[in-house]
């Protein structure tokens, strides 16, 4: 399947616009764990120990904190899609207009567009491990696992964003030679 120009700049643009909701909506969720118990699911991103997370878990005790704890966790799963697909659709522009001819820059970037489709894989690796530490008891090697999983996942994201960001450089900086050409 083949997107044209419209399309793809569509679908970037509503894929960013979901993102940002279902990342608002997670952040405000965040806010009110981590205003209640000291702790979020965020900081379950940093730790890589079983005993660190064992910690963490021990705050989310009471029913309400455990149910927004998992909920949070849960919402992260709604956010990975659309922030893989929004930062691959924003690497696809770029490579659009940076490499828009065969050869090595356009292998290069076709291969780096991959990198936030990896890192929101890798994202949902990291919740199944934070979910399976919650339900059965964390243990070092799963923590590990976790942390890994987590720098994949920001180098991904990082990548995408760079990316996405070229993109919508290249965008303006074509919309401005026009500009520049005045009417034909």
């Amino acid at each position: 399947m083949q997107l044209n120009r419209k399309a793809l700049k569509a679908r970037w643009g509503w894929t960013t616009g979901a993102a940002f909701v279902v990342l608002a909506a997670l952040s405000l969720l965040e806010g009110m764990l981590k205003g209640r118990t000291g702790y979020d699911t965020l900081d379950l991103q940093g730790v890589g120990s079983g005993w660190g997370i064992r910690v963490i878990m021990d705050h989310w005790t009471s029913p309400p904190d455990a149910v927004l704890a998992g909920f949070s966790l849960g919402l992260d799963f709604l956010l990975m899609p659309l922030y893989g697909a929004a930062l691959f659709f924003g690497a696809v522009v770029a490579l659009d207009r940076f490499a828009p001819q065969p050869g090595r820059a356009r292998r290069i970037m076709s291969l780096l567009a991959l990198a936030p489709i990896a890192g929101a894989i890798c994202d949902g690796l990291e919740n199944a491990f934070e979910l399976v530490m919650l339900n059965l008891g964390p243990t070092d090697a799963l923590a590990r696992l976790a942390l890994e999983a987590t720098a994949a996942k920001y180098v991904g994201v990082l990548i995408g964003l760079l990316l996405s960001i070229a993109g919508f450089v290249g965008l303006y900086l074509k919309k401005a030679a026009k500009a520049a050409d005045g009417p034909t």
